[in-house]
């Protein structure tokens, strides 16, 4: 079975208003002695073989071009080559994705780049609290194209406080002239413990449906395949390592904060940087949450993760016993269809996906 390796880089120069992912800004003095601890952690991996990579964060590209040199052997000497990886993917912002990082990149062997644009407009971006501007983006983009980077993501976000339908239209079309390989656009969402959240950001979710319906009409026009709730690709160029997730398979993930799921058992890392570090270097575990999901609860999770792309999944007979039921209402309620033995989410329950969702996590509707 094909297991996907994850590494996490918690390392930002600002953090944005809306971001509530574990990473933070100023801690640029850990990255050397960070390095050094997931090269530990690298050799007490289960797994020695993979076949997709993904670098996150955080912002990888904040990384100097000798330390992203040196993750790159890192990966090597545990894991081989990285040219060997089926797709390896590494995050960058516009802001510090520099020609020498993306040639030191694209030379180690990563094939593949995910670019945070988020908006094209320049005051959209300051009011998210991202610190490059529309010009830092296609000087990135065109950087990562010269130094040979086939196959490129970039990231959108619709719904943002104030943003009009065509300002984000606008984004959308310019992006799209561009010809990414890969888009991902997310509905904003106001996550506790945010600046935004604590300024009490309230989304206009009627607007933001409207954006996302254009995003899949016109992304759909120009060519693009929509086979997951926010994720559109050129056909032949779907993310490999997140579709491997989507499909409940195993993957490794290394690093603070960092999630695992392996031979049944889900565990995550301390969040902690400098805990995760001084765990590390005192060969003590960096594991803070383990559990083993069974039964209903793991055929629901399974279930919860398949309907996220647009084919759907095929129920077995179990399935059928376990959730038929729910199955039903939302077919009723139209936001699930039935294709003989697949379910799959409507055009409506893509955009009420979370209310279809709760119906397979714990705890359950009692028949």
């Amino acid at each position: 079975m094909k297991t996907g390796l994850y590494l996490h880089l918690p390392f930002c120069k600002q953090k944005c208003n809306y971001c509530d992912f574990a990473s933070f800004a100023g801690r640029e003095f850990l990255i050397d002695g960070y390095v050094d601890a997931l090269s530990k952690e690298a050799a007490l991996s289960p797994v020695r073989v993979f076949e997709t990579l993904y670098v996150g964060g955080g912002t990888p590209s904040i990384l100097s071009a000798v330390q992203l040199q040196k993750l790159a052997q890192i990966i090597e000497n545990h894991f081989g080559p990285i040219s060997r990886f089926e797709e390896s993917t590494c995050e960058a912002n516009p802001e510090s994705l520099t020609a020498e990082k993306a040639v030191v990149l694209k030379k180690t062997g990563f094939n593949r780049l995910s670019l945070g644009l988020q908006s094209f407009n320049d005051a959209e971006l300051k009011m998210l609290g991202r610190v490059h501007s529309t010009m830092d983006f296609l000087r990135a983009y065109e950087t990562a194209r010269a130094c040979g980077f086939e196959n490129i993501n970039v990231d959108l976000i619709a719904g943002l406080p104030d943003q009009t339908l065509e300002s984000f239209l606008c984004s959308l079309e310019r992006v799209v002239s561009l010809r990414p390989e890969h888009l991902s656009v997310y509905g904003l969402q106001i996550e506790e413990g945010t600046p935004f959240f604590e300024r009490a950001v309230v989304c206009d979710q009627l607007l933001m449906r409207r954006m996302l319906e254009e995003t899949h009409v016109r992304l759909k026009r120009a060519g693009y395949h929509h086979y997951e709730i926010s994720n559109f690709a050129l056909s032949g160029w779907e993310a490999k390592h997140n579709t491997h997730y989507w499909n409940d398979g195993d993957y490794i993930g290394l690093g603070s904060s960092a999630a695992s799921f392996f031979r049944g058992v889900r565990y995550q890392n301390t969040p902690d940087v400098w805990e995760y570090i001084r765990r590390i270097n005192a060969g003590e575990s960096p594991v803070e949450f383990m559990e083993k999901l069974e039964g209903k609860a793991r055929a629901g999770e399974r279930l919860m993760l398949a309907l996220r792309q647009l084919d759907g999944v095929e129920l077995s007979e179990r399935d059928e016993e376990m959730f038929g039921r729910e199955m039903e209402k939302h077919i009723k309620r139209g936001l699930l269809l039935r294709m003989g033995k697949k379910v799959k989410l409507s055009f409506e329950g893509l955009f009420l996906a979370n209310e279809v969702f709760c119906s397979f996590v714990a705890p359950f509707e009692e028949k």
